[in-house]
């Protein structure tokens, strides 16, 4: 099956790395035009390069978006410039393991900040333009994390458990105006923040290729190639989902 987005025009927030670069010039390999909206303004560019020198039209905008007023300030860019959105992927997050015990409230606020309002805040001001065309599809980062717990990290999980709710309740609202919502979890994946935390020490990689059933990280391609196919029409009739692309990990009952 060929999945094909000539003429579409997508964001991709976080954009300028890991999935999110990944993403970016896989939409735009497949004909849609690409928004990279990235706190990094230098790094955005670079992936804007990226995608133009595929053939297609790019737009890098710095974007905070646990600010809600930066998300409406990119959909409404996206719009001027382009006329139209179809698809978002809000791909943006942090992560800073930590015992819970000790987490400073700023630390908390920050990651809940980013990988769960701003995907509400981006949601919204996206949906507002969708729900005017009558047609949209939104894929939302989740992971593992959400439905499963790992100690250090109370915020990140919590913040990706609220991201599978919230694809949940747009989809709901959403259905009568042609806009899909979705969500991708992946397991560990081989991108910058994992290699951060590796470094760090908070992650023990031989320990995460012996714990998945695959006997590897997954890499940031494999996830967009995921989130393609929820952005596609193949997928017309589903919505509210959320898809675990984790080499296994969240079948696996062993220890």
């Amino acid at each position: 099956m060929e999945i094909r987005f000539d003429g579409q025009v997508a964001i991709v927030t976080g954009g300028s790395k890991g999935i999110g670069r990944a993403t970016a010039l896989a939409l735009a390999a497949n004909g849609a035009a690409v928004v990279i909206a990235d706190i990094a303004r230098d790094d955005a560019e670079a992936v804007a390069d990226e995608v133009r020198a595929l053939g297609v039209d790019a737009l890098a905008m710095q974007t905070d978006v646990a600010d809600p007023a930066a998300c409406a300030a990119m959909a409404t860019a996206t719009q001027d410039r382009f006329g139209r959105i179809d698809i978002l992927v809000n791909n943006a997050g942090i992560s800073r393991p930590m015992p819970s015990a000790e987490m400073p409230a700023d630390v908390w606020q920050s990651i809940i900040g980013i990988n769960l309002s701003g995907v509400f805040f981006c949601s919204q001001a996206v949906g507002r333009v969708m729900l005017r065309q009558a047609r949209g599809a939104i894929i939302s980062l989740a992971s593992i994390s959400g439905p499963l717990g790992f100690p250090m990290r109370a915020p990140y999980c919590a913040a990706k458990a609220g991201v599978i709710a919230l694809t949940k309740v747009l989809a709901c609202e959403w259905a009568a105006s042609n806009i899909r919502v979705n969500a991708v979890a992946p397991g560990y994946v081989e991108t910058d923040l994992v290699r951060a935390n590796v470094a760090r020490g908070v992650i023990d990689e031989p320990s995460l290729r012996r714990r998945t059933p695959l006997g590897r990280l997954g890499q940031p391609d494999e996830i967009a190639t995921a989130i393609l196919l929820l952005a596609s029409d193949a997928t017309g009739y589903v919505t509210g989902e959320t898809l675990l692309v984790d080499g296994g990990w969240s079948a696996y009952g062993g220890w």
